[in-house]
């Protein structure tokens, strides 16, 4: 017992479950198997060896703020992270860190990306654009693509699901407003428990098609996940999780204890990664690759020339696939569409979930 005061380990040694939404619509699944040590083949298009997305998050001017009705500043996720948030009070320094990346850093980089023709996922943060409307319609006219990243950039994990809910359908209007389209991908980052069914629960109210959701990060390649409020469900159309990359990803340069020191630190392990993969993908198993980067971090000269190096290097290589994260979506759905893993309930309980649930001959295909 002393250990479950201490330390919360389990009181026995095969102590059942205690989380309080097993059996519930929020209950998804772990799956520690994926696709084994001979993974799949994702057939990429024109037989690409590796698929690359750069994503964009744009966050600023949607983090916490006085003025955005908070208690207190933001606390993540700029020049001097190691200062204590302000309860109470407004800080300069910290809004006006944000307003770089909105200013300044987005234009450096959506200009290089698209002098070399790439197009990217913007994980982009509905308050944010709301505030900065010429961007969301260079967005629009550049042809890029734009996935959800929460309406505002805050935590969740402490909202009742009602509350977190409310966050989402106001993301989801807000962005048919800014850019005409509902999103169709998701990264919320500072994610609840709640999260993934309440998403999938909007979108499905609105009629509007979610082609993935992307708060994972257990694996190089795409794949699909039951929703448990559909296990009831006659046709149902899963949820394709579309792993994200906290490794390949800028945000080390702020977050304790600094693994990128510098920008040829980051730029080193963004070719390792993509060297490991490419290798991958010409011994018959390839993969993608996700680069995760911040206007008010790699917007700044210094960084930027890492990404700006990295570009030049990936497209050096033959046999590469540079993308939007939802065109690796589309392609998922076309080339490997859903089948549900689990078998229907037979309890009446709309959305619940059972453990271990028997396998089943007659599986389930759905497409979106």
């Amino acid at each position: 017992m002393a250990l479950q005061t201490v330390d919360h380990v389990a009181i026995s040694l095969d102590a059942p479950n205690v989380d309080p939404l097993q059996g519930t619509k929020y209950d998804f699944k772990r799956d520690l198997v994926g696709y084994g040590r001979d993974s799949i083949h994702p057939r990429w298009p024109n037989d690409a060896k590796i698929a690359v997305s750069f994503v964009i998050n744009y966050e600023e001017g949607a983090e916490r703020s006085l003025l955005n009705g908070d208690g207190q500043t933001e606390s993540v996720l700029w020049e001097q992270a190691h200062v204590a948030p302000r309860v109470g009070s407004r800080d300069p320094k910290i809004e006006s860190d944000y307003d770089y990346g909105a200013r300044v850093g987005v234009w450096r980089l959506l200009n290089m990306f698209e002098k070399n023709n790439i197009r990217t996922t913007i994980n982009a943060v509905g308050q944010a654009l709301e505030k900065n409307i010429p961007l969301a319609r260079s967005l629009v006219e550049g042809g890029h693509e734009i996935a959800s990243h929460g309406y505002r950039w805050v935590p969740y994990h402490n909202m009742s699901p009602e509350e977190e809910k409310q966050y989402i359908l106001r993301q989801m209007q807000c962005l048919k407003a800014t850019t005409g389209r509902y999103p169709s991908g998701w990264f919320v980052g500072r994610c609840s428990s709640h999260s993934k069914a309440l998403i999938h629960e909007v979108h499905e109210e609105l009629g509007a098609p979610l082609l993935y959701e992307a708060d994972c990060f257990s694996d190089d390649l795409p794949y699909w996940a039951d929703v448990p409020a559909e296990y009831n469900a006659d046709r149902p159309k899963g949820m394709l999780m579309l792993p994200y990359s906290y490794d390949n990803n800028d945000l080390k340069y702020q977050i304790a204890p600094g693994t990128w020191g510098s920008s040829s630190a980051f730029l080193e392990y963004l070719k390792s990664s993509f060297d490991v993969l490419y290798a991958e993908g010409l011994e018959g198993r390839p993969k993608m690759m996700t680069i995760g980067l911040h206007c008010r971090i790699s917007g700044k000269p210094g960084r930027f020339a890492a990404v700006q190096s990295f570009v030049r290097y990936v497209q050096q290589q033959p046999d590469v696939w540079i993308t939007t994260r939802k065109d690796v979506a589309l392609h998922w759905h076309t080339t490997f569409p859903y089948v549900r893993k689990s078998a229907p309930l037979d309890n009446g309980m709309a959305g619940g979930l059972q453990p271990d649930l028997p396998k089943v001959d007659n599986l389930v295909y759905a497409r979106i």
